[in-house]
């Protein structure tokens, strides 16, 4: 990882497998995330691989489980406090499925990857192939994945790129999932550069 003055740090925000984050070390260890430095991951459990994840990359991990914090501007508090004082410039959620609010010191630095053409097939409980089976259900000829800068409504926010591709005839849910996270894998990095870009630039 990076530890030049230039780099972005990054946080990750997850909530299960970590094929996400893997994309994004993997991506890093081949030198395609110049400027980015993964120096945080915060996982609302402690029972998924995600964390194992973060941890075999060196990553400083912390579990912050919303049980422990009835309140929800306690909840968001607990995290995005270490993400401030490990100085994280750029969040990244990442399989992120627990609703946090946004702070205004980090209002467009929060970054979300959803399986979907937004707006479409968004919202609260809107996530893995309960997606990709809606977007079935309403025979919908294409797909694919949207990266936004994150506000304090589901699946909101500003639009950073889209990927789109074509609804087979005989997809299921997993084979149409299959194919979006493919796109999903080069569709986060390039979002990433992107919204570390700007930072840079202010």
């Amino acid at each position: 990882m990076s530890g030049t003055n230039t780099s972005v740090p990054v946080a990750v925000f997850l909530s299960g497998g970590g094929r996400s984050l893997q994309n994004l070390i993997d991506y890093q260890q081949k030198g395609m995330l110049s400027g980015i430095e993964l120096r945080l991951a915060l996982s609302s459990s402690s029972k998924v691989r995600g964390v194992e994840v973060a941890a075999n990359a060196g990553i400083e991990t912390h579990v912050v489980m919303k049980s422990a914090y009835p309140d929800p501007d306690a909840y968001s508090e607990a995290m995005f406090s270490p993400c401030r004082a490990k100085g994280v410039q750029l969040i990244v959620m990442a399989g992120f499925l627990k609703h946090v609010s946004i702070p205004k010191d980090y209002v467009r630095r929060v970054i979300n990857i959803h399986p979907s053409l937004l707006p479409s097939f968004g919202g609260a409980g809107m996530y893995g192939n309960r997606v990709h089976q809606a977007a079935l259900d309403r025979g919908v000829q294409f797909s694919g994945c949207t990266v936004h800068y994150v506000d304090n409504d589901y699946d909101n926010g500003p639009i950073i790129l889209q990927r789109c591709c074509t609804v087979a005839r005989d997809d299921t849910a997993d084979s149409l999932a299959a194919r979006v996270f493919q796109m999903e894998c080069e569709a986060l990095p390039t979002a990433l550069l992107e919204a570390a870009s700007v930072l840079q630039q202010d």
